[in-house]
């Protein structure tokens, strides 16, 4: 795959921190990490910080800068009195700072570099990961460039005519003004660096520079980026080559390979698709990231020469069985992920280690996740790299503005272009399927548009136009690949449509503190505490469970994201602890209903089919009582005997008209026949007759998801998969087995959960 590039060293004069200063240590991190302890200090994430476009030479530029913060208005500061560990950012332990910094703040770093002699004769390319929010870069006094803006999208700077050929000194300020600003801050807020009360869905800010810096030599003519694309249609891969410095038409060969033998191969110019074949392809799962290798190569001597590599896979929404759903290489496969906020007790923002970065995307795999959902952030690069190799499904955010403010044209303006920047750095990593314009209309605006600029931008993958839109006042602007729902704790289930797939953006959020494994001891909070972990597997797992038997099969579901993989600062929800520590769920059993719901979802069969606008009567299968049938009597549900020699009020009680269901046409509602407008339906788990008042939850609890089941059909909540209509003691309840109350005895759950549907008793 790509190889371990290692960094040029950086030759000793003049390498570091400009001048003397005050020696750095780290500060104390809030919790420890594994890795916390492993960050090395001259040379942090020192692995290739690019795997989709490598060169052979690099130096390192992560390490210990000279570092000042000066009011936002102030010129370079003649002095340099601390010093910090790039790429970490000021306000983490592991940048040796930790400190808040402030829309009032400007941050400066400075550091003098060699240029090794061995790259006498090339450009030299300044390469910045990502730097958090306005940053503006000098050496040798004069400017690189223009100041670049954005949090989240790599950049770069071409400084070979500002080299004097020894000795020289970079200087970088950076202004972030986090939530006070208009740009794309996704979770981050100004608040108190260290641990600290408040149940928050927002974290710490992370300013500055986030990611490797790093030289690198290039041709003039070069390489700046290949796009890629499958095409599973013909067995190709479609690549344009983009490059600077006059590459532009330059003859380029693309050539695709596997274990060092060539798969395939083409030649065009850069700037132009190109077809490679990929004959035989295998093709890229989850179970079997499978990657070849990819080289483009400019002509002539000594140009410009990258490497790369890609999978063969693709992704669309089509009708399976009469539903709309996402199709990995045309098939339907259930995506069950959870939510990645990419936070960490000592680095923030910056994972402290490449194996820390890595470690998170294999617990997804080790607890049977088979996609992740990276919530309003933007990983480095390595990152995706992790990804494609396990073999994840991405879905991205795109990082929110301020969720308590209507973005200014301006505002709009800079998103939008950090959006285009974000796509272009990521559009051919393999496991990236679905991108994720906005979440519960934070910064909302223009929804159905940029839905549309995103989909003609990149029209290889989904995308989500709105992930909660029925949640916060967000506005679902009607089109996109996938409607989106959250539930806390749901799961609850997605209305079906006929044009998108539904899935769930978010749902869980269970909670469970590890005393000693806190954020803020005592301060963590959740959706739904558990009170011992036994319960916190029985309830993530019951919730699995509800969506294989269904809100699935049954209610359309196609997708859903658990919240979350760890906890973040107060919130205490995760299935890891903060400190990525403790793992609070079993593992195996986890793991096991994961690739239950995958397995399901590949033998999906067709969903169960009542009699719409039909009248019909629901009869008891359990034995001994198959002559019981369900009637409404005073408002509440019961179930009683029912034969020919009945009166006519009991078989009018007993008969129901099948209607679509009211929150999801994919399943039905049940209305009295003789109280037009009343539907069967639960309220605080007893069934009863009841007219809808039209809110979400009156349809929810009115609309019941068939299944089938042996001898008959099981009704299933659509608001609550996993809790059934079930008759006990003549009386109807919505009832999940082994459940806390007397209606969730498991004795006979099966079976009195089980109904037939007959002819009705009333015409």
């Amino acid at each position: 795959m790509v190889p371990a590039l290692a960094a040029t060293a950086l030759l000793v004069s003049g390498a570091g921190p400009s001048h003397a200063a005050p020696a750095w240590d780290p500060k104390p991190s809030p919790m420890t990490t594994p890795w916390t302890n492993q960050v090395p200090v001259d040379h942090p994430l020192p692995e290739y910080p690019r795997p989709q476009l490598t060169r052979p030479d690099w130096a390192d530029l992560n390490g210990i800068w000279d570092f000042a913060v000066t009011s936002r208005d102030a010129g370079q500061p003649t002095t340099f009195g601390e010093q910090i560990r790039v790429p970490f950012v000021p306000e983490s332990a592991l940048s040796g700072v930790q400190r808040k910094i402030t829309q009032n703040d400007k941050l400066w770093y400075k550091r003098t570099f060699t240029v090794p002699s061995g790259w006498s004769g090339r450009h030299i390319q300044l390469n910045f990961g990502a730097s958090d929010w306005e940053t503006t870069v000098w050496v040798n006094g004069r400017q690189a460039g223009a100041a670049h803006r954005g949090g989240y999208d790599a950049f770069s700077y071409d400084i070979t005519p500002l080299l004097n050929g020894g000795t020289n000194t970079i200087v970088i300020s950076v202004y972030d003004p986090t939530e006070t600003g208009g740009q794309a801050i996704g979770k981050q807020r100004v608040q108190d660096v260290t641990p600290h009360p408040g149940k928050s869905i927002v974290y710490t800010a992370s300013s500055g520079i986030w990611q490797t810096v790093w030289l690198e030599p290039t041709a003039t003519a070069h390489i700046t980026r290949l796009d890629m694309v499958p095409r599973l249609a013909d067995n190709t891969l479609r690549v344009t080559v983009r490059g600077a410095g006059g590459a532009d038409g330059t003859s380029v060969k693309v050539t695709v390979s596997s274990g060092g033998t060539t798969v395939g191969s083409a030649t065009g110019t850069v700037g132009t698709e190109l077809s490679v074949p990929v004959p035989d392809t295998h093709l890229w799962t989850p179970e079997d990231p499978f990657l070849y290798d990819v080289t483009a190569e400019l002509t002539g001597t000594g140009a410009d020469k990258v490497g790369s590599y890609t999978g063969m896979r693709s992704i669309a929404v089509k009708d399976v069985g009469g539903v709309r759903r996402p199709v990995l290489n045309g098939r339907f496969v259930f995506q069950t992920g959870t939510l990645d906020q990419g936070y960490w007790p000592d680095g923030i923002y910056t994972a402290p280690t490449d194996e820390a970065l890595k470690y998170d995307l294999q617990k997804h795999k080790d607890l049977g996740f088979n996609m992740v959902r990276k919530h309003i952030k933007v990983e480095p690069q390595r990152w995706f790299y992790w990804a494609d190799r396990l073999g994840l499904l991405v879905w991205q955010d795109m990082p929110s503005m301020d969720s308590g403010k209507t973005p200014d044209t301006a505002a709009r303006t800079q998103w939008e272009s950090e959006y285009r920047a974000i796509i272009d750095q990521h559009r051919s990593s393999p496991s990236l399927i679905q991108w994720v314009d906005q979440n519960e209309g934070w910064g909302q605006y223009d929804q159905a548009r940029i839905a549309d600029m995103v989909k003609a931008y990149d029209p290889s993958r989904l995308v989500d136009n709105m992930s909660g839109v029925n949640c916060c006042a967000a506005k679902d602007g009607g089109n996109g690949d996938v409607i989106d729902n959250h539930n806390y704790v749901g799961p609850g289930n997605t209305p079906t449509e006929p044009v998108r797939a539904s899935v769930l953006g978010e749902y869980g959020g269970l909670g469970y503190r590890v005393p000693g494994h806190e954020w803020y001891p005592g301060g963590g909070f959740s959706y739904e505490d558990q009170p011992t972990t036994t319960a916190l597997n029985n309830r993530l797992v019951g919730l699995l469970d509800g969506m294989r038997e269904n809100t699935m099969p049954a209610g359309g579901l196609s997708a859903s994201v658990y919240t979350q993989i760890t906890d973040v600062e107060n919130e205490a929800n995760g299935l890891m602890s903060y400190d990525r520590q403790v793992v609070k769920v079993d593992q195996a059993r986890v793991r096991a209903a994961n690739q239950a719901l995958i397995a399901a979802s590949r033998s999906l069969g067709a969903t169960v089919k009542l009699p719409v606008g039909q009248n019909v009567s629901i009869r008891v299968t359990t034995p001994g009582y198959t002559d019981r049938y369900i009637r409404h009597y005073d408002g509440l549900g019961f179930t009683e005997v029912v034969n020919s020699a009945s009166g006519d009020v009991l078989k009018q009680d007993a008969t129901w008209t099948v209607r679509p269901g009211l929150a999801n046409k994919l399943c039905y509602s049940f209305e009295s026949r003789n109280y037009p407008g009343e539907y069967l339906r639960h309220r605080e788990f007893r069934v009863r007759r009841e007219a809808s008042d039209g809110s979400t939850v009156s349809k929810e609890d009115a609309t019941w998801c068939p299944v089938q089941g042996s001898g008959g059909v099981r009704m299933s909540a659509a608001g609550f998969p996993g809790q059934y209509l079930r008759h006990i003691n003549a009386e109807l309840w919505l009832a999940q087995s082994g459940g806390t109350h007397a209606w969730d005895n498991p004795a006979g759950f099966t079976e009195d959960t089980t109904w037939a549907i007959e002819p009705p008793w009333a015409p």
